[in-house]
């Protein structure tokens, strides 16, 4: 491999608003801004920050990010039309450096049935709009949404167009994740052999995963000449996800004799960026996830045991290290004051400002009475499910229970800075907190999704709860997370931290006034 023509790849994360549109994943804006801090840690090169036009909420933490997070450029999406285009431009110009990121559908399919439009109609779109964005940005991205089901000659002709427009990144979506590796190789490849002028912009690539594909099209496509890849933390996204973005950058950097290939991010930052996610969504990875699920690096078979204690190579092709998995070490504990806690937040990239590092301190003062090992998962759990402003705050909450008394729990939750008190009988303690609670706020929800984890596998340990609930009529389900080290109590924020987060889209929607976001989508 010859190292001084290695191949740069720039990675566009998407997490924040492709992956936030994986259900159930949806953040507020002091989640976003926490994770994007953590992605410019990673090394990212772009963060799609979200899709302003959608609502408020959406374009006040594209706004947020963009302010702070400096050295890395920042996307706003936008559909083809100047109300997109301008709310984007809107929301990121408040970056060092601002990125418009627009999209419309190509394939014949999309064109007759979504968008009933020709495909001249469909070209004089495209073009008018790169022109427009280019009016007030430099940078501006073009995606084919459904590019791998386009007719290739149309679809070369509208990239060409774009770039005469002015587009700096053109971008081609697997929007349904139909393609295959082998195939889409060769689509990459005509589209670098056939457009003139794509030597002078950055090809992108963004596929999803429907088939499980989504990685191997990625890598294809970088061996086709792709400078781009779009991919998410974790691979969340819409349907089966995106492509995993440690999945690709650890193929790159293993692989390097395959690929040529590298990139700007920071490895030993993936396996804490999964966790961070995790911790903020509720959503976790499932045990065999490549580079970030809990048994990559595990070995039970005594054929593997032996082989690695001999040498780790024989068994594993990088090392735990690499991805920042090392074990955390003790840090802090009941003995340790605010400026050493505020040293530890600064390090795990939260930048907070006093008020909110008192009332940190505080709930880690409290967690440190209760367990003696204070973790970095620990202080992720605390900071991540704080919010600016919650309509619902449970105050208290003491459950009865065993196998010979019906299990009764008793809570107090503040509502709009009123208490309010009741109880109820359930299933199990935390069913009749639930139920208790609901009689408190009557917010009409359901519960149709519930999960416990423990944060480390020791009995101390915080149990990390997720409770899923439907709203709206089941117009919408919203995931609520919260960790204690008492499970009914962590199972009653994590209620509460639903509620709250059903509350805000509630708003955010009637601030919206109702816009149409149904095709918010690559």
């Amino acid at each position: 491999m010859d190292n001084e023509n290695i191949k740069k790849i720039k990675i566009f994360d998407t997490t924040l608003r492709d992956g936030e549109q994986s259900p159930g994943a949806s953040m507020n804006t002091s989640e976003k801004l926490n994770l994007a801090r953590q992605l410019a840690r990673l090394g990212v090169d772009v963060i799609e920050a979200g899709f302003p036009v959608v609502s408020d909420g959406d374009f006040e933490a594209v706004k947020a990010i963009a302010q702070e997070i400096k050295g890395v450029e920042i996307a706003g999406l936008a559909r083809a039309n100047e109300k997109d285009i301008y709310r984007a431009y809107s929301a990121v110009k408040y970056s060092e450096k601002p990125v418009i990121h627009i999209f419309i559908a190509t394939s014949d399919l999309h064109l007759k049935y979504k968008l009933k439009m020709s495909r001249e109609g469909l070209y004089e779109k495209a073009v008018g709009m790169v022109r427009y964005a280019k009016s007030f940005i430099e940078s501006v991205e073009f995606s084919a949404e459904d590019a791998s089901r386009t007719d290739p000659d149309f679809l070369c002709k509208v990239i060409g167009g774009v770039i005469e427009a002015g587009a700096t990144t053109v971008n081609i979506p697997d929007t349904v994740g139909y393609a295959t590796p082998f195939e889409f190789f060769n689509f990459i490849k005509n589209i670098r052999d056939k457009i003139k002028g794509i030597e002078n912009v950055t090809l992108s690539v963004h596929c999803h995963n429907d088939l499980g594909l989504a990685v191997a099209n990625s890598l294809s496509a970088i061996l086709a000449g792709a400078a781009q890849v779009e991919c998410t933390v974790n691979g969340i996204g819409e349907r089966a996800g995106n492509a995993a973005l440690e999945e690709i950058v650890m193929a790159l950097d293993v692989r390097k004799d395959i690929y040529n290939a590298t990139t700007n991010i920071n490895t030993t930052e993936i396996y804490r960026s999964s966790q961070l996610l995790t911790h903020i969504t509720g959503v976790s990875v499932q045990p065999n996830k490549a580079i970030v699920g809990k048994n990559t690096f595990a070995h039970e078979a005594g054929i593997h045991q032996d082989g690695v204690l001999k040498e780790k190579t024989t068994y594993e092709i990088m090392t735990p290290e690499r991805v920042g998995r090392q074990s955390n070490e003790l840090v802090l504990g009941k003995h340790s004051g605010k400026h050493a806690f505020k040293e530890k937040l600064e390090s795990l990239g939260y930048l907070l400002n006093d008020k909110e590092i008192e009332e940190a301190f505080v709930k880690f003062k409290a967690l440190s009475d209760r367990k003696k090992e204070i973790y970095d998962e620990d202080i992720d759990s605390l900071i991540v499910k704080s919010h600016p402003f919650e309509k619902y705050e449970l105050k208290y909450v003491n459950a009865v229970c065993g196998d010979t008394v019906t299990p009764l729990s008793m809570v107090k939750v503040m509502v709009d800075g009123e208490l309010k008190h009741n109880s109820s009988c359930g299933n199990g303690p935390v069913d009749a907190t639930i139920n208790a609670i609901e009689k408190i706020v009557n917010s009409g929800a359901k519960v149709i999704g519930y999960e416990v984890k423990s944060i480390r596998g020791t009995t101390e340990a915080q149990g990390d709860v997720s409770v899923t609930i439907e709203g709206g009529g089941g117009a919408v389900n919203i995931m609520g997370r919260s960790a204690h080290t008492d499970i009914v109590v962590a199972s009653a924020k994590a209620y509460i931290n639903a509620l709250n987060k059903l509350y805000i889209h509630n708003g955010n929607i009637k601030k919206s006034n109702q816009m149409d976001v149904c095709s918010n989508k690559l």
